[in-house]
């Protein structure tokens, strides 16, 4: 049982909703990441700016970035 809660967009407003709302116009859903770091607002800002920072820029083509953070919550036993 998670100590934490995943949020859904119902349950968050302000920037927080907003964040949400892009990431369901880009992706179609929120990661769970993001949904369970949404009780911090502020952490949650700052660590989807992050996201896209990591996932935006480089050399490395995004869907390879996509599939190696599948492949490593997949060993870690993340719910994803």
């Amino acid at each position: 049982m998670p100590r934490l809660s995943k949020l859904a967009p119902d349950q968050v407003d302000g920037e927080a909703r907003q964040l949400f709302e892009a990431f369901l116009r880009e992706r179609g859903n929120v990661p769970n990441m993001f949904r369970t770091v949404a009780h911090r607002p502020d952490i949650l800002k700052t660590m989807t700016a992050h996201f896209r920072a990591v996932m935006n820029t480089g050399t490395v083509d995004k869907k390879l970035k996509e599939m190696v953070a599948v492949r490593v919550s997949h060993l870690n036993r993340c719910e994803y």
